[in-house]
């Protein structure tokens, strides 16, 4: 009986992070519209990397393993890799050098998945079907759900960004991935809750974490805030890109979703200014113009570990009890809500 009540609490939570998303009004502003994903397929675009005049993405959980790839000047699909039959729960992409690009099916809104998985995909025009190794990655303090996959424009390593609702973790892969064994993440800091994506700026020193409503920038690796900024209304914001030390790009769920370019306040600006080497071009990818120097590695015990027994952490029932008790809450909000009065 009380298996069966902390799991029902589970399952309410499991819907909180979804409410939040779909009730969550934007700021009263406007972002430029660059072009609209016009391919009826995208339905649900989840992750956004730039690389030259080209977009990748992908849609999100439910989808075939696919990544789409955009002409940003027409918004027409001129290209799609096939890399899996079945995913799990594909939340994002990162870029992984020219022509290719990290997908992370990173996932786990039950908070029930022994581990994650991220494959480096080939991108580009054309149709193309894959079969690439995928990697494993494993936390090392219990499960997670997770909806942002960072790549550090100069060292290459990747980053998860936790989806917590009261607030999330940055969590470090190792400097070198086994893909003959689980790899353990390793703990960096805290973040914002509820993160649908992020991206490194070309400094390598600095990265941006969104939500459904507004994006956070860091330092890196202290994590030490610069600055917060609302992001215009969307449908169900997810992706965010870097196109330069002076504005981000944004996408959303929906059918024929535009992709948004929105300037950096200007106190932002001034400290990644600073830091920051040749301006890239406002579309180019976020991995194209790195810093010369890599910013230091964090600690934080990633490694590859032999096997999936070692890298598990209890789950507790309190997580259940206290997540339920908060989905619970967040459906009653929503119910008295849309009560007709």
């Amino acid at each position: 009986m009380a298996e069966r009540l902390l799991r029902g609490l589970g399952a309410l939570a499991v819907l909180a992070p979804f409410v939040v998303g779909l009730t969550a009004a934007g700021a009263d502003r406007d972002g430029e519209e660059v072009f609209r994903f016009l391919d009826s397929e995208i339905v649900e675009s989840s992750g956004l990397v730039l690389e030259d005049d080209r977009a990748h993405t992908i849609n999100d959980s439910g989808d075939t393993g696919r990544v789409f790839t955009v002409d940003v000047a027409t918004g027409e699909t001129v290209g799609v890799t096939y890399w899996a039959d079945g995913p799990d729960d594909v939340e994002a992409l990162a870029p992984a050098g020219p022509g290719h690009v990290w997908v992370a099916d990173i996932g786990d809104n039950t908070a029930s998945r022994d581990s994650i998985e991220v494959t480096r995909v080939p991108v580009g025009d054309g149709e193309r079907t894959v079969d690439e190794e995928t990697i494993d990655l494993v936390y090392p303090d219990g499960q997670r759900d997770a909806e942002a996959l960072l790549v550090h424009p100069v060292t290459g390593r990747l980053y998860v960004a936790t989806k917590g609702f009261f607030g999330g973790e940055l969590y470090a892969a190792p400097p070198e991935l086994a893909d003959d064994a689980p790899n353990m993440l390793g703990l960096v800091g805290e973040t914002a809750g509820i993160v649908t994506d992020g991206a490194f700026f070309p400094d390598g020193e600095h990265l941006v974490l969104r939500t459904y409503t507004n994006a956070v920038v860091y330092s890196f690796p202290a994590l030490e805030q610069v600055g917060a900024f609302d992001l215009p209304s969307q449908q169900q914001g997810e992706g965010i890109a870097v196109a330069s030390t002076r504005a981000v790009l944004l996408s959303s769920e929906g059918q024929q979703a535009p992709v948004l370019r929105v300037p950096l306040p200007a106190s932002i600006r001034s400290v990644l200014s600073a830091t920051a080497g040749p301006t890239p071009s406002p579309l180019a990818s976020s991995s194209t113009s790195p810093s010369a120097t890599p910013a230091p590695e964090p600690e934080g015990g990633a490694r590859a570990v032999d096997d999936l027994t070692e890298a598990a952490g209890d789950r507790s029932v309190w997580w259940w009890v206290v997540s339920g008790l908060l989905g619970l809450g967040v459906l009653v909000v929503l119910v008295r809500a849309l009560r007709p009065r």
